[in-house]
């Protein structure tokens, strides 16, 4: 029987997910985090991306969900995601990210007021971290 951790997923709207995982990848402030149970206890912050749950009964399929940003708790036998927003990756809207991501676009090309030139910046990542992960969810259901 392969080592388990509980995983939970939470944004400010509610719990997107609370289950047994043998393996959770996370994008980290710093980079893409690989977690398995016994995991050295961490804290860091999230970056906009796909976080990928592999369910315990499921060894070789991973549960996608986007997350914002936020921060991600890891103990050894729990990893606790508190995300800005998160979303199940099939509940992402393609045409709503690119409209979202061409907004964005527009709005830097325009170099209005710095406040308004970084909120244009983080919503652009948004809008590219969700494509990533709609994409990446399509190569999966693909293969």
């Amino acid at each position: 029987m392969a080592m388990t951790m509980h995983v939970d997923i939470v944004s400010a709207e509610g719990a997107i997910h609370s289950g047994i995982a043998t393996r959770v990848y996370a994008p980290g402030e710093s980079g893409e985090l690989g977690i398995a149970a016994r995991h050295t206890p961490l804290i860091t912050r999230l970056k906009p991306g796909d976080v990928r749950v592999v369910n315990e009964n499921t060894s070789d399929e991973m549960e996608h969900f986007y997350v914002s940003g936020g921060m991600l708790e890891i103990q050894p036998d729990v990893v606790t995601v508190l995300a800005d927003t998160a979303i199940r990756a099939q509940n992402l809207d393609e045409a709503a990210a690119i409209e979202a991501k061409r907004r964005a676009e527009e709005s830097l090309a325009g170099k209005t007021a710095d406040f308004e030139y970084a909120k244009a910046q983080i919503e652009l990542a948004e809008a590219i971290a969700q494509l990533r992960a709609i994409e990446k969810l399509r190569k999966m259901r693909a293969s």
